[in-house]
């Protein structure tokens, strides 16, 4: 009985500090003055009442621009920021109190929590990566300035987490292009380039193994769909591409498919170059010097070919 008449007690004390602290904060509000928003501003920020601290702090930020309290107004209000959740808009401050206070022992912090903003801001790998770019970038900055700074392992945690996205961003662009086949154009190609592009920028990215076979793959069906002109070439692109990714991924789940992909890929060559001798690329020399049987072999795989080049 006793226990439940102090917990009786307790919420009465704390609903009447509720409506007091509101009763306080609408009063502020109705009666503007600066120098008691700066003070309650901070008070509140000091409290955990973020939402309170960002509506009397964000107001006194160009009030107090150029004075020496606008450092104390901006850091407050970017972090008051980030605690409930305003991340776009405590980008922006932190971005600004790094410009506006170089000099300021707070700017690492804020570098590093303009690259977190951003990183928070990431959205799911198929929407638009702006935000995702931004944050690399931001924690790029951060790095460069800060190398041995206390959020390193941190920053290059999250700098990595980001990467992997774009990384699975672009395989999912270039399987798009793979799926696409030979409609409108010769997509196999735009595969190809967009994942190289990605290794390229992002060489230590989990998913490099799923690119590079998409790269293999890839080649492998351009070649065996090209004109016969093109077919020797790409074929051998397609080989030294196995032994590249073979020798790379030798215990690979998709050892398989690319052995299988090594032996079509060894035969196509074969038989292209009975049509065409080695390196030659003039087409019209078949029609001008080839047999019949030749010339009606030609014809028909050039026929079936997909792609125009």
């Amino acid at each position: 009985m006793v226990n439940i008449r102090i917990r009786h007690i307790i919420a009465a004390v704390s609903l009447a500090a509720t409506i007091s602290s509101c009763t306080e904060y609408q009063m502020l509000l109705k009666n503007r003055d600066n120098e008691k928003w700066y003070q309650k501003g901070l008070e509140y920020y000091a409290k955990g009442d973020y939402l309170k601290a960002s509506n009397l702090l964000g107001a006194l930020v160009t009030t107090y621009s150029g004075t020496s309290r606008a450092d104390t107004v901006t850091l407050y209000y970017a972090k008051s920021l980030v605690e409930i959740g305003d991340y776009m808009t405590a980008a922006h401050y932190f971005q600004s109190y790094v410009k506006t206070f170089p000099s300021s022992d707070n700017c690492e912090d804020c570098q590093y929590m303009s690259g977190y903003c951003y990183y928070k801001l990431s959205p799911k790998v198929e929407l638009d990566q702006s935000d995702t770019e931004t944050s690399i970038d931001e924690f790029q900055t951060y790095l460069n300035f800060y190398p041995e700074g206390k959020k390193v392992k941190d920053v290059e945690r999250m700098m990595h987490e980001m990467q992997d996205k774009l990384a699975l961003k672009a395989y999912n662009n270039a399987r798009l292009y793979f799926n696409l086949g030979n409609y409108m154009g010769n997509n196999y190609q735009s595969a190809v380039i967009v994942a190289q592009n990605c290794l390229r920028k992002y060489p230590d990215t989990k998913h490099r193994e799923e690119l590079s076979f998409l790269i293999l793959e890839a080649k492998y069906i351009q070649a065996e769909r090209s004109i016969l002109a093109k077919q020797s070439e790409r074929y051998r692109e397609a080989i030294d591409e196995y032994y590249a990714f073979v020798n790379e991924y030798p215990q690979s789940h998709y050892s398989k498919k690319a052995n299988n992909i090594l032996k079509s890929s060894e035969k196509g060559l074969k038989e292209a170059e009975k049509l065409l001798p080695p390196n030659e690329d003039d087409l019209n020399y078949y029609r001008e010097f080839g047999n019949n049987s030749d010339k009606q072999r030609y014809q028909s795989i050039n026929e079936s070919s997909e792609f125009n080049d």
